[in-house]
Protein backbone atom coordinates (compact mmCIF):
# COMPACT_ATOMS: atom_id res chain seq x y z
CA UNK A 1 0.00 0.00 0.00
CA UNK A 2 0.79 3.43 -0.69
CA UNK A 3 0.62 7.07 1.67
CA UNK A 4 0.35 9.09 -0.73
CA UNK A 5 1.40 13.34 0.99
CA UNK A 6 -0.16 15.38 -1.71
CA UNK A 7 0.46 19.35 -1.40
CA UNK A 8 2.12 22.32 -2.32
CA UNK A 9 5.81 23.67 -2.10
CA UNK A 10 5.93 24.49 2.07
CA UNK A 11 2.89 21.93 2.64
CA UNK A 12 5.18 19.98 5.02
CA UNK A 13 4.99 17.08 3.25
CA UNK A 14 8.58 15.76 3.32
CA UNK A 15 8.72 16.21 7.13
CA UNK A 16 5.04 15.05 8.14
CA UNK A 17 6.71 11.74 6.16
CA UNK A 18 9.50 10.97 8.17
CA UNK A 19 7.10 11.25 11.43
CA UNK A 20 4.51 9.08 10.01
CA UNK A 21 7.20 6.05 8.96
CA UNK A 22 7.69 6.14 13.11
CA UNK A 23 3.98 5.95 13.62
CA UNK A 24 2.75 3.52 10.49
CA UNK A 25 4.16 -0.27 11.25
CA UNK A 26 6.32 -2.09 8.60
CA UNK A 27 6.62 1.49 6.46
CA UNK A 28 9.25 3.33 4.45
CA UNK A 29 10.01 6.44 3.28
CA UNK A 30 10.28 7.19 -0.51
CA UNK A 31 12.01 10.28 -1.21
CA UNK A 32 11.22 11.30 -5.03
CA UNK A 33 14.40 12.95 -5.03
CA UNK A 34 16.04 9.68 -5.40
CA UNK A 35 15.15 9.97 -9.37
CA UNK A 36 14.27 13.61 -10.08
CA UNK A 37 17.40 14.20 -11.56
CA UNK A 38 17.78 10.79 -13.49
CA UNK A 39 15.93 12.42 -16.96
CA UNK A 40 19.10 14.47 -17.20
CA UNK A 41 21.73 11.99 -16.54
CA UNK A 42 20.45 9.65 -18.41
CA UNK A 43 18.91 11.80 -21.43
CA UNK A 44 20.50 13.85 -24.02
CA UNK A 45 20.37 17.56 -23.06
CA UNK A 46 17.76 18.31 -25.48
CA UNK A 47 15.57 15.60 -25.15
CA UNK A 48 15.56 15.88 -21.21
CA UNK A 49 14.57 19.69 -21.80
CA UNK A 50 11.82 18.35 -24.29
CA UNK A 51 10.58 15.34 -22.26
CA UNK A 52 11.81 15.32 -18.81
CA UNK A 53 9.07 15.82 -16.69
CA UNK A 54 6.65 13.02 -18.47
CA UNK A 55 9.65 10.39 -18.18
CA UNK A 56 10.25 11.57 -14.11
CA UNK A 57 7.04 10.59 -13.83
CA UNK A 58 7.77 6.76 -15.73
CA UNK A 59 10.68 7.08 -13.38
CA UNK A 60 9.04 7.49 -10.08
CA UNK A 61 5.90 5.00 -10.61
CA UNK A 62 8.90 2.18 -11.50
CA UNK A 63 10.93 3.10 -8.48
CA UNK A 64 8.17 2.99 -6.41
CA UNK A 65 7.00 -0.27 -7.48
CA UNK A 66 10.59 -2.13 -7.34
CA UNK A 67 11.16 -0.53 -4.02
CA UNK A 68 7.46 -1.75 -2.87
CA UNK A 69 8.31 -5.17 -4.52
CA UNK A 70 11.41 -5.48 -2.41
CA UNK A 71 10.46 -3.73 1.01
CA UNK A 72 6.93 -4.51 1.19
CA UNK A 73 4.44 -3.20 3.72
CA UNK A 74 3.46 0.78 3.78
CA UNK A 75 5.64 3.24 1.25
CA UNK A 76 5.16 7.10 2.35
CA UNK A 77 5.47 9.25 -0.48
CA UNK A 78 5.63 12.64 -0.19
CA UNK A 79 5.14 14.22 -3.75
CA UNK A 80 2.88 17.05 -4.73
CA UNK A 81 0.62 16.21 -7.87
CA UNK A 82 -1.46 19.57 -8.53
CA UNK A 83 -2.34 18.34 -11.80
CA UNK A 84 -5.53 16.01 -12.11
CA UNK A 85 -3.52 14.26 -15.15
CA UNK A 86 -0.34 13.88 -13.58
CA UNK A 87 -2.14 11.89 -10.64
CA UNK A 88 -4.40 10.15 -12.86
CA UNK A 89 -1.27 8.96 -14.92
CA UNK A 90 0.77 8.12 -11.89
CA UNK A 91 -2.27 6.73 -9.56
CA UNK A 92 -3.59 4.71 -12.74
CA UNK A 93 0.10 3.29 -13.40
CA UNK A 94 0.43 1.65 -9.62
CA UNK A 95 -3.16 0.30 -9.91
CA UNK A 96 -2.50 -1.43 -13.16
CA UNK A 97 0.56 -2.91 -10.77
CA UNK A 98 -2.00 -3.99 -7.87
CA UNK A 99 -0.88 -1.50 -6.07
CA UNK A 100 -3.39 0.87 -4.02
CA UNK A 101 -2.50 4.18 -3.17
CA UNK A 102 -4.17 6.27 -0.23
CA UNK A 103 -4.41 10.06 -1.17
CA UNK A 104 -3.84 12.82 1.52
CA UNK A 105 -3.24 16.06 0.91
CA UNK A 106 -1.83 18.76 3.36
CA UNK A 107 -3.95 22.22 2.94
CA UNK A 108 -2.43 24.84 5.16
CA UNK A 109 -3.23 28.38 4.60
CA UNK A 110 -2.12 30.31 1.81
CA UNK A 111 -0.25 32.86 3.51
CA UNK A 112 1.50 29.68 5.55
CA UNK A 113 2.74 28.44 2.13
CA UNK A 114 3.60 32.10 1.25
CA UNK A 115 5.60 32.74 4.20
CA UNK A 116 7.85 29.28 3.65
CA UNK A 117 8.73 29.59 -0.03
CA UNK A 118 10.21 33.13 1.06
CA UNK A 119 11.65 31.75 4.29
CA UNK A 120 13.21 29.49 1.76
CA UNK A 121 14.31 31.41 -0.77
CA UNK A 122 16.48 33.77 1.97
CA UNK A 123 18.15 30.86 2.50
CA UNK A 124 19.12 30.49 -1.12
CA UNK A 125 17.20 28.01 -2.07
CA UNK A 126 15.99 28.48 -5.77
CA UNK A 127 14.00 26.05 -7.32
CA UNK A 128 11.54 25.24 -4.50
CA UNK A 129 10.46 28.57 -4.42
CA UNK A 130 10.23 29.38 -7.66
CA UNK A 131 8.09 26.43 -8.05
CA UNK A 132 5.83 27.68 -5.55
CA UNK A 133 5.28 30.42 -7.09
CA UNK A 134 4.74 29.15 -10.44
CA UNK A 135 2.49 26.51 -8.93
CA UNK A 136 0.12 28.70 -6.62
CA UNK A 137 -2.61 29.00 -8.77
CA UNK A 138 -2.40 25.53 -10.18
CA UNK A 139 -2.66 24.44 -6.53
CA UNK A 140 -5.18 27.25 -5.65
CA UNK A 141 -7.66 25.37 -8.63
CA UNK A 142 -6.76 22.20 -7.51
CA UNK A 143 -7.40 22.42 -4.24
CA UNK A 144 -11.25 23.96 -4.98
CA UNK A 145 -12.21 21.19 -7.38
CA UNK A 146 -10.48 18.04 -8.39
CA UNK A 147 -7.89 17.65 -5.49
CA UNK A 148 -10.64 18.50 -2.56
CA UNK A 149 -12.98 15.56 -4.59
CA UNK A 150 -10.31 13.15 -4.77
CA UNK A 151 -7.76 13.36 -1.16
CA UNK A 152 -7.94 13.72 2.44
CA UNK A 153 -7.41 16.90 3.24
CA UNK A 154 -5.67 17.98 6.40
CA UNK A 155 -5.38 21.42 7.83
CA UNK A 156 -2.00 21.51 9.37
CA UNK A 157 -2.06 24.95 9.54
CA UNK A 158 -1.41 24.91 13.32
CA UNK A 159 0.03 21.28 13.65
CA UNK A 160 3.61 20.32 14.23
CA UNK A 161 5.06 17.90 12.09
CA UNK A 162 4.18 15.06 14.48
CA UNK A 163 0.53 16.65 14.49
CA UNK A 164 0.18 16.48 11.03
CA UNK A 165 1.95 12.24 11.04
CA UNK A 166 -0.90 11.79 13.80
CA UNK A 167 -4.10 13.11 11.72
CA UNK A 168 -2.18 11.08 8.55
CA UNK A 169 -2.13 8.17 10.64
CA UNK A 170 -5.59 8.42 12.14
CA UNK A 171 -7.12 9.01 8.80
CA UNK A 172 -5.59 5.71 7.58
CA UNK A 173 -5.98 3.84 10.08
CA UNK A 174 -10.10 5.02 10.31
CA UNK A 175 -10.79 4.63 7.02
CA UNK A 176 -11.10 8.65 6.01
CA UNK A 177 -8.18 8.20 3.85
CA UNK A 178 -9.48 5.03 1.57
CA UNK A 179 -7.62 3.21 -1.06
CA UNK A 180 -8.13 5.70 -4.68
CA UNK A 181 -10.87 4.05 -6.32
CA UNK A 182 -8.82 4.39 -9.78
CA UNK A 183 -9.66 1.49 -12.37
CA UNK A 184 -7.24 -1.19 -11.96
CA UNK A 185 -6.39 -2.10 -15.32
CA UNK A 186 -3.48 -5.11 -15.49
CA UNK A 187 -0.67 -3.78 -18.13
CA UNK A 188 -0.89 -6.18 -21.37
CA UNK A 189 2.73 -8.44 -21.41
CA UNK A 190 2.12 -8.81 -25.24
CA UNK A 191 0.37 -7.41 -28.20
CA UNK A 192 -3.51 -6.48 -27.66
CA UNK A 193 -6.60 -6.40 -29.49
CA UNK A 194 -8.96 -3.14 -28.46
CA UNK A 195 -12.48 -2.54 -29.98
CA UNK A 196 -13.43 1.23 -29.86
CA UNK A 197 -17.13 2.60 -30.80
CA UNK A 198 -17.82 5.98 -31.95
CA UNK A 199 -21.05 7.48 -31.32
CA UNK A 200 -22.53 10.40 -32.73
CA UNK A 201 -25.27 12.88 -31.49
CA UNK A 202 -27.56 14.64 -33.81
CA UNK A 203 -25.25 16.78 -35.30
CA UNK A 204 -22.53 14.15 -36.00
CA UNK A 205 -20.21 15.11 -33.35
CA UNK A 206 -18.85 12.21 -31.76
CA UNK A 207 -18.69 10.89 -28.31
CA UNK A 208 -15.59 11.31 -26.30
CA UNK A 209 -14.81 10.26 -22.96
CA UNK A 210 -11.98 11.25 -20.58
CA UNK A 211 -9.98 8.19 -18.66
CA UNK A 212 -8.93 8.50 -14.93
CA UNK A 213 -6.21 6.03 -15.34
CA UNK A 214 -4.21 7.40 -18.55
CA UNK A 215 -3.72 10.93 -20.04
CA UNK A 216 -5.57 12.16 -23.06
CA UNK A 217 -9.24 11.32 -23.94
CA UNK A 218 -10.58 7.97 -26.04
CA UNK A 219 -13.44 6.61 -27.50
CA UNK A 220 -15.40 4.05 -25.72
CA UNK A 221 -13.76 1.16 -25.85
CA UNK A 222 -11.30 -1.35 -24.60
CA UNK A 223 -9.30 -4.65 -24.96
CA UNK A 224 -11.28 -7.73 -26.35
CA UNK A 225 -11.62 -10.60 -23.35
CA UNK A 226 -10.38 -13.99 -24.25
CA UNK A 227 -12.98 -15.77 -26.24
CA UNK A 228 -14.93 -12.64 -26.71
CA UNK A 229 -15.88 -11.20 -30.62
CA UNK A 230 -14.66 -7.95 -30.65
CA UNK A 231 -17.70 -6.44 -32.00
CA UNK A 232 -19.49 -7.95 -29.08
CA UNK A 233 -16.61 -6.65 -26.83
CA UNK A 234 -17.43 -3.53 -28.67
CA UNK A 235 -21.28 -3.53 -27.25
CA UNK A 236 -19.75 -4.54 -23.57
CA UNK A 237 -17.65 -1.86 -23.26
CA UNK A 238 -20.37 1.00 -24.60
CA UNK A 239 -22.42 -0.45 -21.87
CA UNK A 240 -20.13 -0.56 -19.08
CA UNK A 241 -18.48 2.93 -19.74
CA UNK A 242 -21.69 5.10 -20.94
CA UNK A 243 -25.00 2.94 -19.79
CA UNK A 244 -25.60 2.95 -23.42
CA UNK A 245 -27.09 -0.35 -25.37
CA UNK A 246 -26.15 -0.73 -28.66
CA UNK A 247 -28.70 -2.56 -30.74
CA UNK A 248 -26.96 -5.55 -32.85
CA UNK A 249 -23.31 -5.33 -33.92
CA UNK A 250 -21.58 -2.32 -34.73
CA UNK A 251 -20.32 -1.59 -38.17
CA UNK A 252 -16.33 -2.08 -38.56
CA UNK A 253 -14.90 1.54 -39.73
CA UNK A 254 -11.02 0.55 -39.11
CA UNK A 255 -8.57 -1.71 -38.87
CA UNK A 256 -5.38 -0.57 -37.36
CA UNK A 257 -2.33 -2.03 -36.62
CA UNK A 258 0.04 -0.21 -33.95
CA UNK A 259 3.54 -0.68 -33.74
CA UNK A 260 4.85 -1.60 -30.13
CA UNK A 261 6.11 1.36 -28.86
CA UNK A 262 7.98 0.88 -25.26
CA UNK A 263 6.44 1.15 -23.11
CA UNK A 264 3.18 0.35 -25.05
CA UNK A 265 2.85 -3.39 -26.50
CA UNK A 266 0.63 -2.29 -29.51
CA UNK A 267 -1.80 -4.51 -31.32
CA UNK A 268 -4.82 -4.32 -33.59
CA UNK A 269 -7.29 -1.32 -32.73
CA UNK A 270 -10.65 -1.69 -34.18
CA UNK A 271 -13.07 1.78 -34.44
CA UNK A 272 -16.77 0.73 -35.11
CA UNK A 273 -19.86 2.69 -35.74
CA UNK A 274 -22.19 2.69 -32.96
CA UNK A 275 -24.68 5.06 -34.67
CA UNK A 276 -26.67 7.78 -33.14
CA UNK A 277 -27.69 8.37 -29.62
CA UNK A 278 -30.90 9.22 -29.72
CA UNK A 279 -31.81 11.82 -27.81
CA UNK A 280 -32.74 11.95 -24.45
CA UNK A 281 -30.96 9.54 -23.91
CA UNK A 282 -28.22 9.45 -20.63
CA UNK A 283 -24.78 9.07 -20.80
CA UNK A 284 -23.81 7.73 -17.39
CA UNK A 285 -20.08 7.39 -16.32
CA UNK A 286 -18.56 4.58 -13.94
CA UNK A 287 -16.93 5.70 -11.11
CA UNK A 288 -13.42 6.04 -10.83
CA UNK A 289 -12.67 4.78 -14.68
CA UNK A 290 -14.07 7.81 -16.50
CA UNK A 291 -14.27 11.11 -15.50
CA UNK A 292 -16.01 13.31 -18.11
CA UNK A 293 -17.33 12.98 -21.41
CA UNK A 294 -18.64 15.04 -24.12
CA UNK A 295 -19.54 15.03 -27.72
CA UNK A 296 -17.41 17.14 -30.02
CA UNK A 297 -16.23 17.92 -33.97
CA UNK A 298 -13.83 16.52 -35.80
CA UNK A 299 -11.55 19.82 -34.98
CA UNK A 300 -12.46 19.95 -31.38
CA UNK A 301 -10.95 16.46 -30.94
CA UNK A 302 -8.09 17.22 -32.47
CA UNK A 303 -7.07 19.05 -29.03
CA UNK A 304 -8.20 16.35 -27.10
CA UNK A 305 -7.25 13.44 -28.52
CA UNK A 306 -3.37 11.90 -28.30
CA UNK A 307 -2.27 12.24 -32.20
CA UNK A 308 -2.50 8.56 -32.73
CA UNK A 309 -6.23 8.01 -31.86
CA UNK A 310 -6.67 11.62 -33.88
CA UNK A 311 -5.35 9.71 -36.66
CA UNK A 312 -7.70 6.43 -36.31
CA UNK A 313 -10.70 9.23 -35.97
CA UNK A 314 -9.98 10.93 -39.21
CA UNK A 315 -10.06 7.54 -41.10
CA UNK A 316 -12.90 6.08 -39.56
CA UNK A 317 -14.71 9.66 -40.00
CA UNK A 318 -14.02 8.90 -43.90
CA UNK A 319 -14.74 5.43 -43.86
CA UNK A 320 -18.10 6.12 -42.52
CA UNK A 321 -18.98 8.57 -45.23
CA UNK A 322 -17.86 6.35 -47.79
CA UNK A 323 -19.50 2.98 -46.47
CA UNK A 324 -16.02 1.60 -46.34
CA UNK A 325 -13.54 -0.20 -44.14
CA UNK A 326 -9.66 1.38 -43.68
CA UNK A 327 -7.46 -0.85 -42.85
CA UNK A 328 -4.59 1.38 -41.22
CA UNK A 329 -0.47 0.24 -40.04
CA UNK A 330 0.31 3.05 -37.91
CA UNK A 331 -2.09 5.51 -38.68
CA UNK A 332 -1.68 4.74 -42.48
CA UNK A 333 -3.75 3.44 -44.72
CA UNK A 334 -2.87 0.52 -47.07
CA UNK A 335 -5.92 0.24 -49.25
Amino acid sequence: MIVWINGAFGAGKRSAARELIELIPNSTLFDPEAVRGAPARLLPPERARAGGPAIWRRLTVEAIAALHAEVGGVLVVPLGLLRQEHRDEIFGALAARRIGVRHLALAPGETILRARAEAARAEGAEEGPQQADTDRELYRSALSGWLAADACLIDNSALTPHETAVRIAEAVAGGAAPVTDIVQTPEPRSQTLASGVLLFDARDRVLLVDPTYKAGWEFPGGVVETGESPALAAVREVAEETGLALEGRPRLLVVDWERPAPPGHGGIRLLFDGGRVAEGRQVTLPGGELRDWRFVTEEEAEALLPPVRFIRLRWALRARAEGAVRYLEDGVPLD
